[in-house]
């Protein structure tokens, strides 16, 4: 079944299987994005070992981890575990073997295209925070926004950097144009910073990992919808159509 959705050059997100508690309210997995290199036989594959800016991230061989492959009839995932590591062709390699069977996954908000989008943001007034306590809508008109550049973005939250840090767990006003369908379209969502970090190489920049709240199911569709439509894109533009 492997080899009859995923092909060498197929997108992976390699996702941690144990789960990081950041506050009291918000887990979050440490995931990593690679492609697949090879398909060695049905239960086992050769794909890049992902990288975190110029650094080679080694995964520790026996680990295991959930696969999301990225694929032209949608997104599959399986369980896999690490068996060796090494250098071939100029290419750090992890081996992996499957040790669940392949499934179509549905979940695909949880997909993470990397882009760049300019953004606007500020920190979340009292009021709008009471607000969204009490599960009512309240936003401040004509409050001065910061920029900031989204680098890559989901159904289910975003990551952006910035030169000013927010601080964990406040929640933040963020304000972005996606086209969908050939039609440009404003986003206005509550989002919820679960981490902060300064870049190594980029001394005053910092990422932010946010969460969208009570985000409503269409707007979560419709950037579903782009970040697909993006991805055919590349894909096209990746085979020269």
């Amino acid at each position: 079944m492997l080899s009859k959705y995923v092909i060498p050059g197929s997108r992976v997100e390699i996702q941690e299987i144990g789960r990081k508690k950041l506050s009291d309210q918000t887990e979050q997995k440490k995931t990593y994005q690679t492609k697949v290199v090879d398909i060695i036989s049905e239960d086992r594959i050769e794909v890049l070992m992902p990288m975190e800016k110029t650094k080679l991230i080694l995964l520790p061989v026996n680990a295991q981890f959930d696969l999301y492959f990225y694929t032209s009839s949608g997104l599959f995932q399986c369980v896999a575990s690490v068996i060796d590591r090494y250098k071939s062709n100029n290419q750090y390699i992890l081996l992996m073997e499957l040790i669940s069977n392949l499934r179509k996954f549905q979940r695909r908000e949880y997909y993470r295209l990397s882009c760049a989008l300019e953004m606007s943001s500020r920190l979340l007034e009292k009021e709008e925070i009471e607000a969204i306590e009490n599960n009512s809508s309240l936003i401040v008109p004509g409050l001065p926004l910061k920029r900031s550049v989204i680098v890559d973005i989901s159904g289910g939250g975003l990551r952006f950097v910035a030169n000013y840090a927010y601080e964990p767990d406040s929640l933040i006003y963020c304000k972005y144009n996606l086209v969908t369908g050939g039609a440009a379209r404003e986003y206005v969502l509550i989002s919820k910073v679960l981490t902060v970090k300064e870049l190594d190489n980029r001394p005053g920049v910092y990422e932010h990992r946010v969460q969208y709240i009570n985000i409503d199911t269409e707007d979560r569709e419709e950037i579903i919808r782009f970040i697909f439509e993006e991805e055919r894109k590349y894909r096209k533009k990746e085979k020269g159509l």
